[in-house]
């Protein structure tokens, strides 16, 4: 998935099939009295911005409104995430996306730009980035136990997190991400064989 003009930014699953694969307990677009806005956000209205198409076949009152938090509804049957309050407190959320990033990133789908984006893109990248920390976690996870990408016993809290911010690994990240480690490491080795060989040549110049 690509946007003009914001290379950096590649999602790879979109609002419809976060909702449709099963995220956030089913509770995102709860109904809301927000800390940012001061105001109440009722769920059913909020959702009323986005194509009905995104909603078709799904329990709406389940799996996208609900005011309860239920792990059997995500994908990975697990629970994460934090609190809406936490992530005001935090400042993460401003007033013109008051539910959060997933919201900020429903509307940049459907065309929507604005002065946020940037800050809501970086924020992306840091958590499920080519470079980001818990794509890399759950990688490093899958290497160091010689699994596949899609065995989802590894690391199903990490995955859950992934989906919520629009992506899922796939085994061509995966793979990329393995070569470009294995670059790395025999990079470091060179340096550290150059290294040793420097240090002995320093020994040899001072012996007589």
């Amino acid at each position: 998935m690509k946007f003009k003009g914001y290379p950096e930014f590649t999602p790879n699953v979109t609002p419809k099939n976060v909702f449709k694969r099963g995220a956030f307990g089913g509770t995102y677009f709860r109904t809301i009295d927000s800390g940012v806005t001061g105001k109440k956000h009722n769920g059913k209205t909020v959702i009323r911005e986005y194509p009905k198409e995104w909603f078709k076949g799904i329990d709406i009152e389940k799996m996208v409104i609900s005011p309860e938090y239920d792990k059997k509804v995500n994908k990975y049957g697990v629970k994460c995430g934090s609190s809406l309050e936490d992530w005001e407190s935090k400042d993460w959320i401003i007033k013109q996306d008051p539910y959060g990033w997933f919201q900020w990133y429903c509307r940049f789908y459907k065309g929507r730009r604005t002065k946020d984006d940037s800050r809501q893109i970086k924020r992306w990248s840091g958590i499920v980035g080519p470079n980001g920390r818990f794509r890399r976690r759950l990688m490093n996870e899958i290497i160091k136990k010689n699994k596949k990408f899609n065995d989802y016993s590894i690391s199903p809290v990490i995955r859950q997190v992934l989906l919520h911010w629009g992506y899922e690994l796939t085994n061509r990240d995966l793979m990329n991400y393995k070569k470009n480690k294995g670059r790395k490491k025999s990079k470091k080795s060179k340096r550290s064989k150059k290294s040793r060989k420097s240090k002995k040549r320093r020994r040899s110049n001072k012996n007589p």
